[in-house]
């Protein structure tokens, strides 16, 4: 499987980008465009970088959110993502095991959009974000941080890779 972009629907007009999108998909924008969740899951942080799992079964839905920070992503799996852009571009993206893309955020830049899974694969990411950079991070609320199972359960974990 290659990396192919397919547009779906172009960019909008620059005085109302999203108008032809449907409004239950206006409102979950406007809901979520300053969500700095970038995977369903933050399974590391410390102060150099976050480390994000996204997973989306066919037909799952991740909703808006803002990359601020300079970031890489991985594919783990093939599937085809269909991302829908702030700028009212929707697209599909088919992608392979192992495909990595690299993005940088100057001061004030960023990027929201969102990804429906319209393949027939689970679709599996692995996203780092780097906390030092041109942007400060945005604030992730507990819920999205993995908690080990057990992790005060004495006896486990203590087989080194600390």
């Amino acid at each position: 499987m290659e990396h192919r972009i397919i547009l779906q629907a172009p960019p909008g007009p620059p005085d109302n980008p999203r108008r032809s999108w449907p409004e239950e998909l206006k409102r979950e924008f406007d809901a979520n465009r300053f969500n700095g969740a970038v995977g369903n899951r933050l399974v590391s942080e410390d102060e150099r970088c976050r480390v994000w799992h996204l997973n989306l079964d066919p037909g799952g839905f991740f909703t808006f959110h803002r990359h601020v920070l300079d970031y890489f992503w991985t594919a783990v799996t093939a599937g085809v993502a269909r991302g829908y852009y702030e700028d009212g571009r929707i697209q599909d993206v088919h992608h392979y095991p192992g495909e990595t893309r690299h993005f940088k955020h100057g001061l004030g830049e960023y990027f929201v959009h969102a990804i429906e899974n319209v393949g027939l694969t689970d679709l599996i990411f692995v996203t780092v974000e780097f906390l030092i950079g041109g942007n400060p991070p945005i604030q992730i609320p507990d819920s999205y941080r993995l908690v080990p199972p057990d992790a005060g359960a004495k006896g486990e974990g203590s087989g080194g890779h600390d």
